[in-house]
């Protein structure tokens, strides 16, 4: 006798065609499985929590209104929800205005049993957000998804809609600037 499969013994396919059916417990399904790393992904683009989690929300949405796009045999279901997340965050980042975040300063601080290194490390840390914050919503893009999570070019191409040869370049000018504005913080 055969065993009916949980659905939540299902991979993220056949998540993703039960989705493109209408099931909402597939949906629940694979956006518990989709939340946790793109929250992160987002989180990085856009240094902010609850932006990246109302990023991810409308990505979500997407997600559910585009199931029945989604063609397998092109990508899998993280990479292809992981363009959406990217592409909402980017959205999100333009009608964005810029606002300084003191709430992980203050949580490392805290963690931090030596105050002086605990310093130092919120320093460093609010120093690179911020040259981080201040690239091209692409640039920063980019440099999420190759350092963040550890995205290959042909995935960032993909998710960005460009050649991996315009991936580099993206990548080499935001390290360029990066270091250009944290040298020039250091001397001042």
């Amino acid at each position: 006798m055969l065993k009916a499969m949980a659905i939540t013994d299902l991979d993220d396919t056949a998540l993703m065609m039960r989705c493109a059916r209408g099931e909402a417990a597939a949906f629940r399904v694979l956006a518990g499985r989709l939340h946790p790393p793109m929250l992160r992904l987002a989180v990085r683009i856009l240094n902010d929590r609850a932006e990246a989690e109302d990023a991810l929300q409308a990505a979500l949405v997407k997600l559910w209104q585009n199931a029945a796009r989604f063609e397998a045999e092109r990508a899998g279901v993280g990479a292809w929800f992981r363009r959406i997340v990217v592409n909402a965050c980017l959205d999100r980042r333009r009608s964005l205005k810029p606002v300084a975040s003191l709430d992980a300063v203050a949580e490392a601080a805290a963690e931090d049993a030596d105050p002086h290194a605990a310093a130092e490390a919120a320093d460093r840390d609010k120093r690179v957000n911020a040259a981080v914050a201040d690239l091209l919503p692409r640039q920063r893009a980019a440099i999420a998804l190759f350092y963040g999570d550890g995205a290959t070019m042909a995935e960032i191409a993909a998710i960005l809609d460009t050649t991996p040869k315009a991936v580099e370049g993206l990548l080499a000018r935001a390290r360029a600037e990066l270091a250009q504005r944290l040298t020039t913080d250091t001397k001042e």
